[in-house]
């Protein structure tokens, strides 16, 4: 794999990207950056073809970045007789966790409580014997096992003891979905990929009926260039019915179904218990997830017919939520413990049913037109094979034979060396400068990348102080998400790069000020840009907060979709208002 230089996404790497992106003719152009495109990047790259990749706004800006943080076979599709999708997910599991991304992808214990003594130990026994053995005879997580009430209690003391009578404890396993994203992205770009996020698509290119590329805009700057490619594909979630159209497509192989997922975030002093909890619920199940200093409860699932680049919670999530986990804890969760929200779209592949819970998590690979691929569905934890998929149908719009994937065997930036890093990076000359916790810490966010944040610590001392108003968080790592990840405006760094947005009461207002500084040397901020992103940032709080109290989605939305991303405020009007397919 390639070093630092070719996997940096600073401000240089974006402006080489444009000037490709106007003078190459790329294999394959992937539109959209969401970890299912920059699966595709990656695939695609490291099959030895080249790549161009557009994102909107920042990678990872939709669903991607406002998952549950999961990687799991999904324990609830076996009630729907799944057991390809959750045997294919076991299978990824294990590969990130032994293979692509054990810096990245760690294991969880769960505990499933039991409210009846013999009949939900023998339902729950048989469904937790039956996914322990889709996952083989090498799973990478111990088998689950069977507790009875006082051990249930010794290690979850937050249970309330009526609401149990015994439980399971099974294992899966956890990631931080925007740092994953930005490993595989950056990985793909070692491969060859050339991507830029602020970049929107216009038009989409066609010629003698054929699908030839894309006209994008570069929202940075307002200039507008021609991507061309042999093949382009849609990996826009949400946003897929938009792209299709925008290609021609009159009749979609398949419908996506945007449904709402809200989660809420409490400290972890909120909740005493040494596992992740998976609670049944009317409709789905519930996760109770350690995050750090925080526990993550969710999720909702429910039809959302609003703006898709913001989606917001309303106090029926919220309450619902509350209420739903409540029915076991000894000491009920009220509003004033939720120091953080946060709201995401499902990009469910419509199967004609009226409930989104039972909508299937499948993905779909679909050639619609000449030279255009569509992707849609599937889970986090499949992405991989989404990919795969997803360039195979690709390879056969190209004149000439392509290899087989390989990204089951590629471990992505920052898994190699890892058995080493700590080692290395207590003998590194910034080691000197943090404590023992924080260079493991920076450890478990990079892996054994950790070392190039280190080397900017050694070149700027005052960069290893804790960043002001997040001070778990170090003032150097929003200079590297600036120089080295992708990342344009404070929002990147905020919500993104880091979970600052939802993981503080104040939801990152302390600190927009701080980061807003040390990005702005790096990106050639003026003070006017950075009163622009501060007064932007805390516009979007403001409006979170007050979409927060709404009674209903319509209600959320109206206070929350005007205050737009500042990509998106470049093009005014309603998403897709701009874009039209160009025949030439």
């Amino acid at each position: 794999m390639a070093g630092e230089l070719s996997t940096a996404l600073g401000p240089e790497a974006r402006r080489r990207a444009l000037e490709r992106f106007s003078t190459d003719t790329f294999d394959v152009l992937v539109i959209g950056g969401g970890v299912t495109g920059c699966g595709v990047a990656l695939d695609a790259a490291s099959r030895g073809l080249s790549v161009a990749l557009v994102e909107k706004r920042d990678y990872g800006a939709g669903t991607s970045s406002r998952s549950s943080k999961l990687i799991h076979g999904g324990l609830r599709y076996l009630e729907n007789l799944d057991f390809a999708l959750v045997r294919e997910a076991l299978h990824e599991r294990r590969l990130l966790l032994e293979k692509t991304a054990p810096h990245l992808v760690h294991a969880t214990p769960f505990l499933f409580p039991l409210k009846r003594r013999v009949v939900d130990r023998f339902y729950m026994g048989a469904g937790l014997a039956l996914y322990d053995s889709l996952a083989g005879l090498h799973p990478a997580v111990p088998r689950h096992r069977h507790l009875t009430r006082s051990a249930c209690l010794r290690h979850v003391p937050a249970l309330r003891e009526d609401a149990f009578s015994g439980g399971i404890r099974y294992y899966d396993a956890q990631m931080d979905d925007s740092r994953f994203l930005v490993a595989v992205l950056r990985t793909a770009v070692a491969y060859g990929a050339v991507c830029a996020s602020g970049v929107r698509v216009t038009r989409v290119l066609r010629e003698a009926g054929r699908v030839v590329g894309a006209r994008v805009a570069d929202v940075e700057s307002g200039r507008e260039l021609d991507v061309r490619a042999r093949v382009v594909v849609s990996a826009t979630g949400v946003w897929t019915s938009e792209v299709e159209g925008l290609a021609g497509v009159e009749r979609p192989g398949f419908t996506v179904r945007p449904s709402k997922g809200i989660h809420l975030v409490v400290p972890r002093a909120c909740i005493e218990s040494d596992y992740a909890l998976i609670l049944p619920t009317p409709k789905s199940v519930l996760f109770v997830l350690p995050w750090d200093g925080h526990w993550i409860i969710g999720t909702t699932d429910t039809d959302w017919t609003h703006d898709l680049d913001h989606p917001a919670a309303n106090t029926r999530d919220i309450d619902y939520l509350l209420e739903q986990v409540n029915t076991v804890l000894a000491r009920p969760l009220t509003r004033d413990d939720v120091v953080g929200v946060y709201s995401g779209l499902r990009p469910l592949v419509s199967t004609g049913d009226t409930d989104t819970t039972k909508v299937s998590r499948n993905h779909e690979v679909r050639r619609d037109a000449p030279g255009f691929v569509s992707v849609a569905g599937g889970k986090y934890t499949t992405y991989r094979v989404m990919a795969s998929d997803t360039v195979d149908a690709a390879a056969r719009e190209l004149p000439f034979p392509v290899e087989d994937s390989r990204t089951a065997d590629l471990p992505l930036l920052g898994a190699v060396g890892l058995s080493l890093t700590r080692a290395r990076a207590a003998a590194h000359p910034a080691a000197a400068a943090l404590t023992p916790a924080r260079l493991e810490r920076l450890v478990r966010r990079w892996g054994s990348i950790a070392l190039e944040v280190l080397d900017m610590v050694a070149a700027d001392r005052a960069l290893a102080a804790p960043l002001a108003g997040a001070d778990e968080y170090l003032s150097v790592e929003a200079v590297y998400a600036a120089s080295h990840e992708g990342a344009l405006h404070v929002d990147d760094f905020l919500t993104r790069r880091t979970h600052i947005s939802f993981e503080l009461p104040d939801r990152g207002d302390g600190a927009v000020e701080a980061v807003a500084r040390l990005m702005a040397p790096v990106l050639g901020w003026d003070d006017a840009a950075v009163a622009r992103e501060i007064a932007h940032y805390r516009d979007r709080l403001a409006a979170e907060a007050k979409a927060e109290s709404m009674p209903d989605d319509a209600a959320s939305d109206a206070v929350r979709a005007p205050v737009r991303d500042l990509r998106l405020r470049t093009f005014p009007g309603e998403p897709g208002s701009a874009l039209r397919v160009a025949t030439r």
